[in-house]
């Protein structure tokens, strides 16, 4: 990179694509070849897409839809789709998230769950920080008489590098409130892994 830019004038973006194309050259290719020639471009537009799970705010996206109901019953959104960058290889994760909640006295858009799952993922992660933040954020937030959150993910740190597990998948769980309870905790256990007719 050219050692007379000011770094603070200028996009991220463009400041990626620069650290993108030192990298691509490290690598041994020539960045000037015709299929390189966007690529540190395009590799610093997706990382920046990749992580703007940094610049929302999930406490706010679960407020902007926040209505009060006597409905007091679990409320369960499954299979909602994640994909996320593991922080320590920086390759993606991907799986489902299943959470539940049990409203007391408010309940929230059924969008805005799939969305606070989008935020957290959006960003640098362990699978373990991810499923505790969700949880958190939806507790602290709706404060619900409970909150369940599972997450099942494939790690492509473990299926290309290291130990090369292709088939290898890792559940991680967080309960909260009533979800402590095996009653509850089971119920919704069963009904994430049933296919309603």
């Amino acid at each position: 990179m050219n050692d007379n830019f000011d770094i603070n004038t200028l996009p991220v973006t463009e400041i990626m694509k620069g650290h993108f194309t030192e990298i691509i050259q490290l690598l041994g290719e020539n960045t000037n070849r015709e299929g390189l020639l966007k690529t540190p471009e395009r590799a610093s537009k997706a990382m920046k897409f990749l992580t703007n799970g940094y610049e929302m705010n999930p406490q706010e996206i679960l407020k902007s839809a926040m209505f009060k109901e006597d409905y007091n019953e679990m409320v369960i959104v499954k299979d909602i789709e994640l994909y996320s960058l593991c922080e320590h290889h920086m390759l993606p994760f991907f799986g489902k998230a299943h959470i539940a909640y049990i409203p007391n006295g408010q309940i929230v858009g059924l969008s805005k769950i799939p969305r606070v799952v989008d935020v957290f993922s959006r960003r640098l992660q362990v699978q373990e920080r991810l499923t505790e933040q969700i949880l958190n954020c939806i507790n602290d937030t709706l404060q619900p008489e409970g909150v369940a959150v599972v997450i099942e993910a494939s790690h492509m740190c473990m299926m290309m590098r290291g130990v090369q597990k292709q088939n290898s998948t890792t559940t991680t769980s967080g309960f909260r409130g009533t979800f402590k309870e095996a009653d509850t905790r089971n119920e919704f256990l069963k009904l994430i892994t049933s296919k309603l007719s």
